[in-house]
C-alpha cells in the first residue's frame, strides 16, 4: 500500500496559463534589464533556482543570495497578479483523483514534490483551492536538484506517518520525465500524467509504472496498491 502520493504542481495539480512564465520574464527584464534568450528556458520539470542559475548565466549576472532575494522578492508580487489576471485552472481529473485517495480504507498521506520555491507553490495551490490538501511537501527553497527534492519529501512524509517508508510505499504523481527521472531516484512508483509539456507516448517511453492522459483515467486505489 502506498503511504505517501506526492504531486508535482505546474501541468499535473493546475494549468496556470503562463502566470509563472510571465513573472520570471517581468522580474528578469524590470530587476535585471535582462530580456534575451528567454525564449531558450525550458521550464517543464525545472526548479525555480536551476531556471534563475541558466538565465543568469546567459546575462553574466551573479547567482548570489542577495540578487536571488531580489528575484523571488518581485516574483510573487508578478505571480499574483498574473494569476489574478489570467486563466488558470485545475486539471482533470484532479479532484476526483485526490477524493478517491482520501477516500481509502487507508488513506496515503498526501504531499508536494515541486520545483516552486514554498511561497510560489502556496500562492498558485490557494488561487485554485488546493493548498490546504497537502500535509507536507519539498520545493526549490530546500534544494535545486530534483532528486534531492524529492529525498526530503519522503524524509518529511516518513517523519510525519512516525515509519521509515518503503520504497513501495510512495507514489509520485507527475507530468514530465524530470518527474519520472526523480521519483526513481527515490526507488518510488510512478504515475504519469500527460496534462503537461510531455504527451503520453514520451511519457511512456520512459517507463513509469502507468502512464495516462489524465487523472480521469486510472482508479485511485490502484495507484495506491489498494485493489491488489
Amino acid at each position: 500500500m502506498v503511504r505517501l502520493a506526492l504531486f508535482d504542481i505546474d501541468g499535473t495539480l493546475i494549468r496556470t496559463g503562463g502566470a509563472g512564465m510571465r513573472a520570471f520574464a517581468k522580474v528578469f527584464a524590470t530587476e535585471f534589464n535582462a530580456v534575451d534568450g528567454f525564449e531558450r528556458l525550458k521550464f517543464a520539470g525545472r526548479t525555480d533556482l536551476s531556471l534563475i542559475r541558466e538565465f543568469f548565466g546567459f546575462h553574466h549576472i551573479p547567482v548570489t543570495p542577495e540578487n536571488l532575494r531580489r528575484f523571488f522578492a518581485r516574483y510573487v508580487f508578478w505571480l499574483e497578479q498574473f494569476l489574478r489576471e489570467g486563466q488558470a485552472k485545475v486539471c482533470p481529473g484532479v479532484w476526483e483523483f485526490i477524493g478517491g485517495l482520501q477516500a481509502l480504507a487507508q488513506p496515503p498521506l498526501l504531499g508536494l514534490l515541486t520545483g516552486n520555491i514554498r511561497l510560489g507553490a502556496e500562492i498558485k495551490l490557494r488561487h485554485l483551492h488546493l493548498w490546504e490538501t497537502f500535509a507536507t511537501g519539498a520545493f526549490a527553497d530546500d534544494h535545486e536538484e530534483r532528486s534531492q527534492i524529492a529525498a526530503i519529501a519522503r524524509r518529511r512524509g516518513s517523519d510525519l506517518l512516525g515509519e521509515e517508508l518503503h520504497d513501495d510505499q510512495v507514489l509520485v504523481i507527475g507530468d514530465t520525465p524530470l518527474d519520472i527521472r526523480c521519483a526513481r531516484a527515490i526507488g518510488a512508483k510512478v504515475l504519469a500524467v500527460a496534462t503537461g509539456g510531455s504527451s503520453l507516448q514520451e511519457l511512456k517511453s520512459h517507463e513509469p509504472d502507468w502512464a495516462v492522459t489524465d487523472l480521469s483515467q486510472i482508479e485511485p486505489g490502484e495507484a495506491a496498491g489498494a485493489l491488489n
